[in-house]
């Protein structure tokens, strides 16, 4: 195989998606010398969830570039997790913190600016080639969120269409909601930010060119993995009333 076989590998995922609630249990009871007496149905039925937010508002939020980060790895020859990123992206997100269900996120990726770890002379151009990504015929990779599922504390899953090189099928996001602010004298506009991860496989893009045979590890991996760092910055800080 040549080197640019043995390091093919493929993208991303951008763009970034939204959440957070909190799972609020009933006070563990006292032990009791006394046996207790048998649960009821009602007893045993599990705790009501709770939506716990910063203060944060609902309404558009975009990407803080300067503070965003995206990078895939794909197995080689078994040996290693060859890591890449790419370096222009965007992503908007409607952000409702009272129903963190009803959110949704759109991002996009320029796969020109794939950015590589020492490439041989010649390698990205053949990644960003016909062979590969076709940058010149697919100009962007893109992610639109259909689904948010909570599933935690501060957790969900994002389901959203991926379309990369041409395909569209469904990925999902494991994404991890890490917390937020309405806004700040020196920056005075509301803040969240979230990590995300996901998995796919890049066959199922048409990208299947030094995927290993069957039992073997002599190639590239076919599984995509996908790590997102996001803050999204929202509406304006509001503004204290004038004091009489």
């Amino acid at each position: 195989m040549t080197s640019s076989t043995v390091r093919s590998y493929v993208t991303l995922l951008a763009g970034a998606a939204a959440l957070a609630l909190a799972a609020c249990s009933p006070p563990t009871a006292k032990k009791s010398e006394t046996p207790a007496a048998a649960p009821s149905a009602a007893t045993t039925a599990a705790p009501a969830e709770k939506f716990v937010m910063p203060d944060v508002p609902a309404g558009d939020y975009t990407l803080d570039k300067a503070h965003a980060s995206l990078e895939f790895k794909v197995n080689h020859l078994g040996f290693s997790h060859y890591t890449a990123r790419f370096t222009d992206f965007d992503a908007k997100l409607k952000f409702d913190p009272a129903n963190p269900s009803a959110s949704s996120v759109e991002a996009t990726i320029d796969p020109k600016s794939l950015t590589l770890n020492a490439p041989p002379a010649g390698f990205k151009d053949e990644l960003t080639g016909k062979a590969w990504f076709d940058a010149a015929q697919y100009p962007a990779i893109i992610f639109r969120s259909t689904k948010v599922e909570v599933t935690g504390a501060n957790t969900a899953k994002v389901t959203g269409d991926f379309t990369l090189h041409g395909v569209t099928k469904p990925v999902v996001l494991d994404v991890t909601f890490n917390g937020g602010y309405a806004g700040h004298p020196m920056d005075p506009h509301a803040r969240i930010g979230f990590s995300a991860k996901g998995v796919f496989k890049r066959s199922d893009f048409g990208m299947g060119f030094g995927v290993p045979a069957p039992g073997s590890t002599m190639g590239v991996g076919d599984a995509v993995d996908v790590t997102i760092e996001a803050e999204f910055s929202g509406p304006a800080l509001a503004k204290a009333p004038a004091a009489n």
